[in-house]
């Protein structure tokens, strides 16, 4: 069998100006980063704004577990089979991390034939955006320090600066550190740390916002810190909200890319879902919605965290709410909740997934209170077993969700 790499590199892409002409978008309504990856220019954004919304599926999952669910690989899947069968179809993703590619998690552009294209350029730089917010957030931080050395008119008490640097990176050792060391020329010394890049606030905030002023706005109420006095200090009062709004010019515009079978994808933005809302940006999937008839798009981590974020905080911010839901299981997973452990995962048990079922259950029903229809996805594996499948559905059946 061949490794996500393999297939990957073994797919003869094609033209991004060909993919995206599926969807109504021109050559001059893009620009290019190389052949096969683009950003989509405001105009084009601004042209399609009265367009009627078309169908949003999310998906979703039941609860994380290191067997791993597959979010990603269905939401790809089932964007290409929807476009198999003759529908102009979309799919809206995040953007990968570094972190979690360098790290155990490894990357997030789909698995098997399901993936977005080139898989290795999304998975490290792609079009500079992770960078481009690292630099935004670090500048802030880089102004932060300078007004304290130059004479910090706004009274900003040092000891509760909120703000801190990031780097797309898991680096522990950076987590705490001290700034300013040195003497007099190196600032004002202040204990500070890292976070990574897609915990940035501004990470977020891009992923809101509905256009460039909309996302000065955002930039100008951040919180960095807190006076002697105990009232907040803003991005406004230090005037530099223009400033990293230019930094994020390029970044705020979704790119495009495509899946192994030619499918048009946004992959925009990626705040972690159990810091911020784990979605990718309001724009794509907004401008996905005005373009396709069918617009599959994901959010982070299990129902009860990412679904639940993508419903309360980003569909405020979209021309509608999801028409379905999906939510993937795989019978791995079911297992492991069903007190399996990882190393016995690949041995058939009927009772472990009857046990983990009340995981997805507990979903299911989650996902049914906000008044949306919910399917079940099972991510099927080479070690799943008939009877554990039909057992799946047997109790899928019981609750009533197909």
């Amino acid at each position: 069998m061949k490794s996500d790499i393999e297939i990957a590199q073994s797919v003869t892409l094609k033209p991004i100006t060909e993919i995206v002409e599926k969807v109504g978008i021109s050559f001059d309504d893009i620009e290019l980063y190389g052949k096969y990856k683009a950003k989509l220019s405001f105009d084009k954004i601004y042209a399609v704004k009265e367009n009627a919304p078309g169908k949003l599926i999310l998906v979703t999952a039941i609860s994380p577990t290191p067997a791993g669910e597959g979010k990603s690989t269905i939401t790809i899947g089932l964007a290409d089979a929807l476009s198999k069968i003759g529908k102009k179809t979309m799919i809206a993703l995040r953007e990968p991390s570094l972190g979690p590619v360098m790290g155990i998690k490894g990357g997030a552009a789909g698995g098997g034939f399901a993936q977005v294209l080139p898989m290795e350029d999304i998975n490290l730089h792609f079009t500079g955006d992770m960078h481009a917010i690292t630099t935004a957030n670090n500048a802030l931080s880089a102004l932060i320090d300078n007004h304290l050395h130059q004479g910090n008119a706004l009274g900003i008490d040092q000891r509760r600066i909120i703000w801190k640097r990031v780097v797309d990176l898991n680096d522990r050792a950076l987590r705490k550190v001290t700034v300013g060391l040195g003497g007099p020329l190196n600032g004002i010394p202040r204990e500070d740390g890292f976070d990574i890049t897609v915990a940035s606030e501004i990470m977020a905030i891009l992923c809101l916002a509905t256009d460039i002023n909309d996302l000065k706005e955002r930039l100008a109420n951040i919180v960095i810190g807190y006076r002697f006095d105990r009232s907040p200090v803003y991005v406004r009062d230090l005037a530099v909200e223009g400033a990293l709004t230019l930094i994020l010019k390029d970044a705020i515009k979704p790119n495009v890319v495509q899946t192994i079978y030619g499918t048009p994808a946004f992959v925009h933005g990626g705040p972690f879902a159990n810091i911020a809302h784990g979605c990718n940006s309001v724009l794509a999937t907004t401008t996905a919605l005005r373009l396709a008839d069918y617009t599959v798009t994901e959010a982070g981590f299990g129902a009860d965290l990412g679904a639940e974020k993508f419903l309360d905080i980003k569909v405020p911010n979209l021309p509608k709410a999801p028409d379905a839901v999906v939510i993937v299981a795989t019978l791995r997973a079911l297992k492991m909740h069903g007190g399996v452990a990882k190393s016995d995962l690949s041995a058939e048990n009927v009772e472990a997934v009857k046990a983990g079922f009340a995981n997805l259950k507990r979903h299911v029903e989650n996902i049914k209170k906000f008044g949306i229809p919910a399917i079940v996805a099972i991510n099927e594996f080479v070690s799943d077993t008939a009877d554990e499948i039909a057992t799946l559905k047997e109790l899928c059946a019981e609750i009533g969700v197909p």
